[in-house]
Parts: C-alpha cells; sequence; structure tokens
C-alpha cells in the first residue's frame, strides 16, 4: 500500500479538534480539569490549535498512580489537553492503519472487541485439538520508540503527523523496568533505548495494536494456523498438530526479537483444547466456557463494596443496578446462567438506619421504612 500524506490540516481543524474534546471527555465531564477546559472550550482549543500548527505543542506532566486488580499496574493519567491531542490525532491514523490491520486483531478496533475475540476463540476450540497461548513478556513497558517511529512511518509520510505522533512517543513517562538482551545486542543496548507507553493513553491503545501488526502478518501469511487471534499481547493459534504449533513458537519468537519482545516463558505453552485455555479472562472449552475464579471473585468484592456504598447513601438504586446489568451482559458470553443466578441471590441492599442521602425523597431513610433490594433474577436461557 502506499504512503498517506495530507493528513496535517485534518488532524489540526476546529472541527476534528472539537470532536477530540468531546470524545477525551465522554463520562469525565464531572471531574475538576475536564470542566474546566470546557468551560472555555472554545478558547481552549483555539489554543491547542495555534500551538499544533505554530509547532509551540509540549506535552505536559502525567500523574500516575497504581491499580491491583486484575493485577498490580501503573497507570499513568495525561493532562486534559493532552487528551485531546491524543483523540486528534488517533482520529486521522486509525482510518490509515485500519487498513492495513490483521483481521484477526480484535482490541480497541470498531467492530470487534472482546466478545467477538472470545467468540473466535471458542469457534477454533471447538475445532481444533491444539491450542498455543503466547503472552508478551511486559509489553506496554518493553515498547520499543525508534521501532514504533518506524512502523509509523511506513505507512504515513505527513512529516508534522509523524512529528506529533514522536513528540507524544518521547514524552511517555518512565514505566516498569524492561531490560532485556537480545541477540545482536552489546552490553549498553537495553540501557540505550527508549522504550515503555503509558498505559491509560488513547494512543498508547492504537500504538499497541499497530506495534504488533508485522507480528499478525507473519503469522498469517507464513505460519497459516487454522485459527489465530489475537487481543492486545494475548494470542492464540489453534491447530490439530501440536508439532506444527512447537515450530510456529519459534518463528514466533524470533519475530518478537526483532521487536525487541519475548514471549513470558511461563503464561505461554501449548495446551490440549479439551483441558481448556484461559483467555481474555475466560476458560474456553470446545463446548462451554467459564469465567475464571478470579474474575468471579474480583465482581464478589465489587458486589459487597456496592452494598456498602448503598447502605451508606452514597450510591441510588439505579446506579447500582446498571452496574450489575453491565456485568451481567458480560458474563452472559458463556455457560454462566448458574453461578450469577447464585451470585445475585447472595447479595440484598438496604439502607443503614438514619442514613442521609441527597437521592432519597426524604432526606433521612430510617431502617424500619428501608426493606432490602434484591437484584434481578434472571430468566433461563
Amino acid at each position: 500500500m502506499k504512503r498517506v500524506g495530507k493528513l496535517w490540516a485534518h488532524l489540526t481543524s476546529f472541527l476534528n479538534l472539537l470532536t477530540a474534546a468531546q470524545g477525551a471527555a465522554a463520562g469525565k465531564r464531572t471531574r475538576a480539569d475536564v470542566a474546566t477546559f470546557l468551560l472555555n472550550l472554545e478558547w481552549e482549543l483555539f489554543r491547542l490549535q495555534r500551538e499544533l500548527k505554530d509547532g509551540s505543542y509540549e506535552p505536559g506532566p502525567y500523574r500516575s498512580f497504581q491499580v491491583r486488580e486484575p493485577k498490580p499496574r501503573l497507570i499513568s493519567a495525561a493532562p486534559f489537553r493532552d487528551r485531546v491531542v491524543h483523540h486528534a490525532l488517533t482520529q486521522v491514523v486509525e482510518p490509515v492503519f485500519e487498513k492495513r490491520f490483521s483481521k484477526d486483531s480484535f482490541a480497541c478496533r470498531k467492530g470487534f472487541g472482546t466478545h467477538r475475540a472470545l467468540a473466535r476463540a471458542r469457534w477454533g476450540a471447538a475445532r481444533h485439538r491444539f491450542v498455543l497461548k503466547c503472552d508478551v513478556r511486559k509489553y506496554f513497558p518493553s515498547i520499543d520508540h525508534e521501532i514504533l517511529k518506524g512502523l509509523l512511518a511506513r505507512a504515513g509520510k505527513c512529516r508534522p503527523t509523524l512529528d506529533l505522533a514522536a513528540r507524544i512517543i518521547d514524552a511517555s513517562n518512565p514505566q516498569e523496568e524492561a531490560n532485556w538482551y537480545y541477540p545482536g545486542d552489546d552490553l549498553f543496548a537495553p540501557y540505550e533505548r527508549r522504550r515503555g507507553l503509558p498505559l491509560g493513553n488513547q494512543t498508547s491503545q492504537f500504538f499497541a495494536n499497530l506495534y504488533l501488526n508485522p507480528l499478525d502478518q507473519m503469522i498469517s501469511r507464513s505460519l497459516r494456523p487454522d485459527v489465530y487471534v489475537r487481543y492486545v499481547d494475548d494470542f492464540l493459534l489453534f491447530s490439530d498438530s501440536k508439532e506444527r504449533l512447537h515450530e510456529m513458537r519459534g518463528r514466533i519468537e524470533e519475530d518478537l526479537y526483532r521487536l525487541r519482545l519475548a514471549i513470558h516463558p511461563r503464561k505461554s505453552r501449548i495446551y490440549r483444547t479439551a483441558e481448556g485455555v484461559t483467555f481474555l479472562g475466560w476458560r474456553v472449552f470446545p463446548d462451554h466456557s467459564r469465567l475464571v475464579r478470579e474474575n468471579v471473585a474480583r465482581f464478589r468484592r465489587r458486589l459487597r463494596f456496592l452494598q456498602e456504598q448503598y447502605a451508606q447513601g452514597v450510591m441510588n438504586w439505579d446506579e447500582i443496578d446498571s452496574r450489575v446489568q453491565a456485568w451481567i451482559a458480560h458474563a452472559a458470553h458463556g455457560d454462566t446462567w448458574r453461578l450469577r443466578e447464585q451470585l445475585l441471590e447472595q447479595f440484598a441492599f438496604r439502607r443503614a438506619r438514619g442514613h442521609s442521602c441527597g437521592g432519597c425523597a426524604g432526606g433521612l431513610e430510617p431502617q424500619s421504612q428501608s426493606p432490602a433490594r434484591r437484584l434481578p433474577h434472571l430468566d433461563r436461557p
């Protein structure tokens, strides 16, 4: 495919920046920095537009914090005006690369997503005896900046757009240590190369898809597994030949070395599909799929937290119900009817005695006037 140019005028247009601001603010309008930006929206967007056009735009510092679930991770939040720029960039460059992306890559793409990836994995497990599961070791902290910029330049030739992408990449804050050696490295190679993208950026999601696209293309064109599915750095290859999957693993490791990546030694192995394989929080079998135990335990903890919030009057029933319904919709993609029914029966929601709740018509709701509310029962499938 030809390299695409002339993106800058579209990227810096007021309409693109306005759409980017709306996307970045979705679900976050009550946060102080977002509300302040939106209060002076037109002025802020014209200022951003001017800085982008005259080259004076500089990303601000990240605010970082740790999350513990589903595993310990460092999340980095960029200033809101930078998040607007991230959206403005991806709105323009994603359509360029979408034509180049593999149909087997499912993360953060319109019309794809988690549930389609799971459906594809179930389809592969139902038809093949073996599956090679691979997980990239410390993927986001390991992404090499120079390699990523080179991949961007393969498809785009609009220099101002590439320069903006490079500025965002170079402004990444320090991530976890990932000082690995690869074939051909000298003693100092791991310490001379900049690497790592912050979790939480709109651009990081797009860059993560782009970075493994060469691997997708190699697998589809050269290895040709019977079924292949990738979601970010977690991917599955299905076959009826265990020996063939061993050969594929060797080729994958060689290709990942070129990207200065490696598969996780403990999380990457070949399974019999009859034994089930863990993928995206599910255990996938040939004839059914189940949520992994950690996901169930996490949802049970979340229900206890929602119980406490409801008892204290912090959350109203509609908020509780919408959150539970979202989980039910997710869990319904597997064979979980009995599990869902058992979980929902365990929890009753009651206001604490004499709580104060602005959302209640009477302000105070004594316990004697607050019967327990239960989550809805499910219709049998």
